[in-house]
């Protein structure tokens, strides 16, 4: 099979309904919308308007809070840095910080701050800094050599706050 030949599988493309050629086409005149009204004027009807009646969105309660100024962190993974290293991206031995991450394309954003999760494991020692770490993470950053800062603080061994 060749790029030239490839092409949609029967009935994958269907051609566009032409409204408003003529009676014979079945869709003319009105073009399908009926006789005047909101709904066959341009711009439709309104998105959530019940005829009057209370709308399901009035009528169910509220519930919860959500708050506007929760931070929203970055998550990396152990397997993610280990591809990277792997890769070739990131050399052993070096400070990984958000700033990093970014410019190599591990992460997109920083948003609020990174955290770092245990899934996978770590060959290389790296030191790490985050603004969150799971103790697993932590835990197996020190067994491959590396260390963790946490938001301001060292995590060494032996001191595992997380």
């Amino acid at each position: 099979m060749r790029l030239n030949e490839l092409r949609d599988n029967d009935g994958a493309r269907k051609p566009a309904k032409r409204i408003g050629r003529g009676i014979g086409s079945g869709t003319g005149k009105t073009s399908g919308k009926g006789h005047k009204g909101q709904k066959a004027r341009s711009g439709g009807a309104a998105r959530y308007f019940e005829g009057g009646q209370m709308p399901i969105y009035r009528r169910l309660p509220k519930r919860g809070f959500k708050n506007p100024g929760r931070a929203s962190y970055a998550i990396v993974n152990l397997e993610t840095l280990e591809k990277a290293v792997e890769g070739g991206r990131i050399e052993a031995g070096t400070t990984v910080d958000a700033d990093l991450l970014v410019k190599t394309g591990i992460l997109r954003r920083a948003l609020d701050g990174v955290r770092l999760l245990g899934r996978g494991e770590l060959s290389k020692a790296l030191t790490i800094e985050v603004s969150g770490a799971s103790a697993s993470a932590i835990a197996a950053v020190e067994k491959a050599g590396g260390r963790v800062v946490v938001a301001g603080r060292s995590t060494a061994s032996g001191e595992n706050e997380g």
